[in-house]
């Protein structure tokens, strides 16, 4: 590709031009995003079991206490060596954002369809220390994954208002349980905005 050499005012005058595009771009994508968050809810009504470092656990159980569970789909197969590189990037970001999470009642975690013994190798070798849980022999990927919203129990319009967490392109699940399910404690004192 070459490029043209132009004066300050062509190059400020074409800057313009785009800044309009990039703008228009900007609204686009917060529009797309919020009719992401509006999408209906599906109520979870299997119970499904996911294998964790600590056991096999339930996805209720997942919740750690909190109200509301983020489930990154981690694109990690029985297959794989090694994580999907966009996916392992990705995750280099959690540990510094669960404390974050978890002020506003927020429980992080990955799913992967690899079995829970390669996934601890590997966030082993990353330095990772977030919860991973393996879906491998159980159809929790079939079911549920890359669906945008989940509600466990009780009455959805009941859960209250604060948001959901939802990742754009439908590549987390956000679960939300019912005030009517798990009691919901005051969050703690925390310094995380």
């Amino acid at each position: 590709m070459t490029h043209k050499i132009a004066t300050r005012e062509e190059w400020q005058t074409a800057r313009a031009v785009l800044l309009e595009r990039e703008k228009e771009h900007t609204r686009t994508g917060d529009e797309l995003a919020q009719q992401l968050r509006s999408l209906p809810w599906v109520r979870v009504e299997k119970e499904y079991t996911l294998q964790t470092v600590d056991g096999p656990k339930t996805l209720a159980e997942l919740f750690d206490g909190r109200s509301q569970l983020m489930i990154y789909h981690f694109m990690f197969g029985p297959s794989y060596q090694a994580g999907d590189p966009v996916n392992s990037s990705i995750a280099d970001t959690f540990d510094g954002l669960i404390a974050h999470l978890q002020a506003r009642h927020v429980t992080l975690i990955a799913v992967s369809g690899a079995p829970i013994e390669k996934l601890q190798a590997y966030s082993e070798r990353m330095g990772w220390k977030f919860t991973w849980a393996s879906s491998y022999d159980s159809d929790f990927n079939t079911d549920v994954g890359f669906s945008s919203s989940l509600h466990l129990g009780g009455d959805p319009q009941a859960s209250g208002s604060s948001r959901r967490a939802t990742r754009s392109r439908q590549f987390s699940t956000s679960c939300r349980r019912s005030p009517s399910a798990t009691p919901r404690t005051p969050a703690q004192t925390s310094t995380a905005t």
